[in-house]
């Protein structure tokens, strides 16, 4: 196939700049990057965090309280407009679309001690766990209790096997999993007093390599089970291990005064409002999640402090007279994790209406001891997007930049902090993945395109090594950086910018066709027929998206077109679709009951209406494909059901995505949610 020469030398422009010069950045003027090098302090943002830090930051409780008020303190101090701590019932029973709020939650004490019998008394022998010390040790949403008993080792469990033979009843049972699995048979049906969990972190490949993590521990927000789990360290279950295998007997004593109350969400907000008097009542928004476990260094006070370092460079360089405002509002927001931002956009419409583009910071600070690698992500590919470009065009400035200073040579923009490391950024540019917030904003019923900064993997996350002395300045200076200018171009995003847009556009396009050509050369003819489909409504898609900005000028409508036109000559026309038959015709839309995706945290909408055998029958949600998980194959395929796309249309644009699944799969899980009325289908 030839290929045209305009494609080969804009190509060849893109690839070579890796041991080029770092080059100017084509979205701002250096005047500005100088502007924003110099005022973002990851120094600033570090000291932010370490206060964070301090407070076990659970939803609607006292130390998310305590966080919050700092926020918005802080953001008081730096002349921000309309600083707001939001409340909105937390209270067990309001809807947030699909999300049930989940009660706020608070401990005041949890100790758990070893106890011997001396002198005809129990006596204190060994602290194996204390909130006051590691608020992490209690699992979030345990309830008061008390229990003087034997410790009983049951293996996972999760299975009867784990309780043959094995009296539990009023004991403490010792479990590999995570407390809410283990409730339903340890306490509901075999009667423990309570549970300790040794459930490990996070698979990666740094997994069960320390055994003094101690992870993370949840119980069900909802059950009707009411009892309390203690997390302890692997290195404490092997040792209590060994001695109940050896024969001992172990007497416990656990105490806990902690439960779920009526609550609020409570969420932190701030603007910068922009000049433009027909623009400013357009917003870019900043995003992250202020909750998790003490200390949550990485996750995720670093997102939380590093788009609050945006906001006092931003106001400090306005008020100084050395960055213009700009034409759009510019808008900060600190919720608990997903569920908060369900509960913004449900209870405030009219912010969602307004919202142009979201900047979502999730784990943006890591160091080299937590072997993270920072990603640009972009949106989903249901939903394409510039701002996606925009990010990634600046991502690869700091990635040029920063490793030009490593590697000893001169350059303008190092982007360092003084306290900081000097490591090139080495950003990883990386398609869509879920976890974190901006999975809210970019769901189909909003349409709010979204850039993810985030770490991963990194080896300490949710565990009690997520401390500030493993959080980079640099790091974190970078993440603002990334973060700032890529707000700054959205908000004073016009006509005029369009053809420097479009030429910092066109190279990554041929970065994805490369991709295209690379997965297809493995595939099958179907689904290379797909994926080429796909990625030609795709990239003329994301052109089109420029429109959500900007009145898309003519000239640059013109070049446009070449260029696809060139592209399609590249890639080769696919053939047409076959004719659609059975169940492959079916066309449903998204029904008027709700806004927002069905993943959420604490409580699952689909279980919840379906019912968890209906469930859990659906294969689609536990199916893994080539390149995504079935939780993503579900979020995208309602994400495209829009009452245009036939099944066999979704069935298509999914196997271009993340590799083919079986027809009966999507059509199950269509079936599934036409039964609890999420969709429905046309007639």
């Amino acid at each position: 196939m030839r290929v045209p020469l305009a494609a080969i030398i804009c190509l060849f422009s893109f690839f070579k700049t890796a041991h080029a010069q770092p080059r100017a950045l084509p979205l701002l003027p250096d005047s500005i990057v100088a502007a924003l090098s110099h005022e973002l302090s990851g120094e600033q943002a570090k000291r932010n965090l370490e206060y964070l830090a301090r407070h076990h930051r659970m939803r609607g409780s006292q130390g998310f309280h305590a966080a919050a008020n700092f926020i918005a303190e802080q953001l008081r101090g730096y002349g921000l407009l309309e600083v707001k701590l939001e409340q909105l019932p937390a209270d067990g029973k309001t809807f947030y679309g699909p999300q049930k709020a989940r009660k706020a939650w608070d401990a005041e004490f949890a100790e758990l001690w070893e106890v011997q019998k001396q002198n005809g008394a129990w006596q204190q022998v060994a602290r194996l766990a204390s909130r006051e010390a590691m608020p992490v040790s209690l699992a979030q949403d345990s309830e008061s209790g008390e229990a003087l008993t034997e410790l009983i080792d049951v293996g996972n469990g999760t299975s009867e096997k784990d309780y043959a033979n094995k009296n539990v009843r009023g004991k403490l049972v010792l479990v590999a999993a995570q407390p809410g699995a283990v409730v339903k048979l340890a306490v509901k049906k075999y009667g423990a007093a309570g549970i300790l969990s040794y459930a490990q972190n996070q698979r990666t490949g740094w997994w069960r390599e320390n055994e003094n993590l101690v992870r993370w521990g949840h119980l069900d927000s909802f059950s009707a089970t009411p009892t309390f789990a203690f997390m302890l360290s692997l290195k404490q279950a092997r040792a209590l291990q060994a001695r109940l295998a050896a024969g001992e007997t172990i007497t416990l004593h656990a105490q806990v005064r902690a439960g779920k109350h009526e609550g609020n969400y409570e969420v932190v907000t701030a603007t910068i409002p922009g000049f433009d008097a027909k623009l400013k009542d357009e917003e870019i928004a900043f995003s992250c999640h202020l909750d998790h476990q003490l200390p949550g260094a990485n996750d995720n006070a670093s997102g939380s402090v590093a788009i609050l370092e945006v906001a006092r460079t931003f106001a400090r360089l306005i008020q100084n007279g050395k960055l213009a405002r700009p034409s759009r509002t510019l808008r900060f927001i600190w919720p608990p994790e997903i569920e908060g931002t369900h509960a913004l956009l449900n209870a405030r419409p009219e912010l969602a209406q307004r919202i142009k583009a979201v900047i979502h910071m999730d784990m943006v600070g890591g160091g080299p001891e937590t072997k993270a690698i920072f990603h640009v992500t972009r949106g989903p590919a249901s939903l394409p997007s510039v701002v996606n470009d925009i990010a990634e065009t600046i991502g690869a400035f700091v990635n040029e930049q920063s490793q030009a200073f490593a590697s000893g040579q001169e350059t303008k923009f190092p982007l360092l902090s003084v306290e900081g490391g000097k490591e090139a950024l080495q950003a990883d540019f990386a398609e869509f993945t879920m976890g974190s917030d901006h999975e809210v904003y970019t769901d189909a019923c909003y349409g709010i395109p979204a850039i993810y900064l985030n770490d991963w993997p990194d080896r300490y996350i949710h565990t009690n090594f997520d401390t500030p002395a493993n959080i980079d300045p640099t790091k974190l200076k970078r993440a603002a950086f990334i973060g700032a200018a890529s707000a700054l171009v959205l908000a004073n995003l016009s006509a005029s910018e369009a053809p420097r847009l479009w030429q910092a556009m066109q190279p990554l396009a041929l970065r994805r066709t490369a991709t295209l050509l690379q997965r297809r050369a493995a595939s099958s003819k179907e689904e290379a027929n797909a994926m080429t489909r796909f990625h030609l409504w795709h990239e003329r898609a994301l052109f089109e998206s420029q429109a959500r900005f900007m009145v898309i000028p003519a000239s640059v409508r013109r070049e446009a077109e070449i260029f696809y036109a060139q592209l399609e000559t590249l890639v080769g026309k696919p053939l047409a679709i076959a004719s659609v038959q059975g169940e492959g015709r079916l066309i449903f839309q998204r029904t008027e009951k709700f806004k927002g995706p069905l993943s959420t945290f604490g409580y699952d909408y689909f279980t919840d209406h379906l019912s968890s055998e209906a469930a859990s029958a659906v294969r689609l949600l536990q199916y893994r494909g080539e390149r995504g998980s079935g939780g993503e194959y579900a979020y995208e395929a309602l994400n495209f059901v829009d009452g245009k796309r036939n099944a066999q249309e979704i069935f298509d644009a999914l196997a271009a995505i993340y590799g083919a699944v079986p027809m009966e799969m999507i059509m199950e899980y269509l079936r599934a949610l036409e039964k609890i009325e999420v969709v429905q289908q046309i007639k």
